[in-house]
């Protein structure tokens, strides 16, 4: 008994130097960690303010002399830019929508674009540095320096909005790693892009800027023992970027696989090895994600309308009996599949479709293809739809594509036992044994939710496979991410208009559509305007993916050309201006991109190597 008593004794004595060591470890780390954030948070205030010092001291005081040398405000500018680079990071994540008041796309943006009703949104004037960029480049306009001086003004006064913030902002380790690996995925997408810089193209300069500060901080989460292949990498990526500043020449697809990718999954292993909780966050790009180009990196189900919404099997099963029954339409001849053939990647081929009770009748505009369309927050041409429910209740009650009623859509399939069957066992939590029309249009959006494939030989060379593409191809790849401008519209990796590294939100571009090949009068469709009521959205459309778009033709809202050579000549003579349409609120540049035919021809090879598996 006593020598029971004793091992007793000795296993609960070892069990609290156990728990009491673990105690004390849990609290030297969390000291460590709270020590780690505020010098981090300490430093991008630093940042901050001297940013907004160099403002007023520098670019400001260029400005207000007697006698502006435009060269000095060019430098002073660029400068600027460098400086907001270095905690573009923590102000794109922590204070997105202030960060865009320094650094927003020079065109209106709308704000309240997402509610449902459409009169509530209102445009937003551009502001910030990439405003100021077209005032300065590629000369000083001495006519608008009050607008100039103005910009600049603004500018100074949201960077002390941005100050306050994060004056007492407290940073979470697990956010501050979250944010460093989007930042990576933003130098990849869009910092090396040209982007946010289109005038000056200082990119290489730029980027290097943000890969050094965040070495800054990513060097307090490593083992300072060694240095980790995370800092080789970041400090290799540096300096090749400091040796390759020719923005025309950069090779991006070795930037990519040589450094971005393996930064971005040094990065993910922090935040695995990371202790503690943290927020799960409804992004499309799964927080988890070590690459933008890992196999699962991205959640079709990010834009669906709830939990309950999101996809199973049984719902893909059923979606997809569903998507090929003509028995939705209201004559009984037209079913989705009808307009999205799966052989031609779930497109038509045609430039219209015709009308369902009169084939002399042409739909308003192309059907485009569905593969890989969940990746994306709003649909149709004219982005009127925030889901694929709502998107696949509108085909089927349009009386010019498909005619259906929801009403004997539901007699039909209740009455079907088989259909009875799969609509029980799709949605088995649902208490009322009855069909619904939401079951009906989430059971038809979680099988398009199922195309999902990013399976091409483009993803494999990006995932290692250095053969999966010829030299034309990633020749054809860098002059899309470089001097071709394609993907400042077609963002990488998914080539859609989704603008990364979130992947929240979906642009428009006006580009000028003619109406015909013979015809180059602006085609009359005024997209996204007739939704939204503003001006300077009048002819915008959404972005479509250029994945699998050699079988996807014809091109455009319209159809209007039938080949990729006529994409390329048109978007090469600048869209609409190149055609002589004078569009003043035309987003795509207007000047010639000077690309060689042998260029063009290597774009297109290199879109034709997204085509899926």
């Amino acid at each position: 008994m006593s020598k029971q008593v004793g091992i007793v004794a000795f296993l609960l004595t070892g069990l609290f130097i156990v728990c009491f060591t673990s105690v004390n470890s849990n609290h030297t780390e969390q000291i460590q960690a709270n020590s780690r954030e505020r010098k981090i948070q300490k430093e991008v205030l630093t940042q901050i303010v001297s940013f907004h010092k160099y403002l007023k001291d520098t670019l400001l005081f260029e400005l207000t002399k007697d006698k502006v040398d435009g060269r000095s405000v060019r430098q002073a500018f660029l400068k600027s830019r460098l400086l907001f680079k270095k905690f573009e990071w923590a102000s794109e994540y922590f204070t997105a929508d202030l960060s865009k008041r320094l650094n927003g796309p020079p065109v209106e943006e709308i704000e309240n674009a997402d509610l449902l009703d459409p009169s509530l949104a209102r445009a937003i004037d551009p502001m910030g540095l990439q405003v100021i960029e077209e005032f300065i480049y590629p000369e000083y306009d001495t006519a608008k320096k009050d607008e100039l001086i103005s910009a600049v003004s603004h500018l100074i006064t949201n960077t002390e909005y941005l100050i306050s913030y994060f004056h007492d902002h407290q940073f979470a380790d697990w956010r501050i790693l979250d944010a460093t690996k989007l930042e990576i995925f933003r130098v990849i997408t869009l910092g090396l892009t040209g982007f946010d810089n289109a005038v000056a193209l200082n990119s290489m300069q730029e980027a290097a800027e943000s890969l050094k500060s965040l070495r800054n901080v990513l060097s307090l989460y490593v083992n300072k023992k060694k240095k980790t292949a995370l800092l080789r990498d970041l400090d290799a990526s540096v300096t090749y970027l400091y040796h390759h500043t020719n923005f025309d020449s950069l090779d991006r697809a070795v930037f990519i696989t040589r450094f971005g990718n393996k930064i971005s999954a040094g990065i993910a292993q922090l935040e695995q090895d990371l202790p503690g909780r943290r927020i799960k966050y409804n992004r499309m790009l799964k927080q988890e994600a070590r690459t933008l180009f890992d196999s699962d990196a991205f959640n079709a189900d990010a834009f669906s309308p709830g939990p309950e919404f999101h996809t199973t099997a049984a719902k893909v099963g059923l979606g997809e009996r569903l998507f090929f029954d003509a028995a939705l339409s209201g004559n009984g001849t037209r079913s989705c599949a009808s307009c999205h053939h799966p052989d031609l990647s779930f497109s038509d081929g045609q430039a219209k479709h015709t009308a369902i009770h009169d084939s002399a009748n042409l739909l308003r505009r192309n059907v485009p293809s569905l593969l890989n369309v969940a990746l994306q927050s709003n649909y149709f041409y004219d982005m009127r739809a925030l889901t694929l429910e709502d998107q696949v209740r509108d085909v089927i009650s349009s009386k010019q594509e498909m005619d259906g009623s929801m009403e004997a859509i539901i007699k039909y399939v209740s009455a079907d036992n088989s259909y009875s069957s799969l609509f029980a066992k799709a949605f088995s939590a649902n208490t009322e044994k009855v069909i619904s029309s939401d079951q009906v249009t989430n059971a038809l959006a979680s099988y398009i939710r199922s195309l999902i494939k990013l399976n091409s030989r483009f993803d494999e060379y990006m995932r290692g496979n250095e053969n999966a593409l010829s030299k034309q191809e990633l020749k054809g790849f860098n002059l899309f991410m470089g001097k071709a401008k394609c993907a400042t519209c077609h963002f990488a990796p998914l080539f859609n208009g989704v603008t990364p590294p979130k992947f929240i939100t979906s642009e428009t571009e006006v580009i000028g559509v003619p109406v015909s090949l013979a015809d180059s009068t602006l085609d009359t469709d005024l997209g996204y305007y007739d939704v939204i009521g503003i001006d300077s959205y009048k002819h915008a459309f959404k972005i479509p993916t250029i994945r699998n778009i050699n079988k996807t033709a014809p091109y455009m809202h319209n159809g209007v050309y039938q080949t990729l050579d006529q994409v390329m000549e048109f978007y090469n003579n600048g869209g609409a201006a190149g055609l002589g349409i004078k569009l003043s609120n035309q987003t795509l540049p207007e000047e010639n991109l000077h690309l060689t035919e042998k260029e063009k021809k290597a774009i297109i090879a290199f879109m034709e190597s997204l085509e899926s598996k």
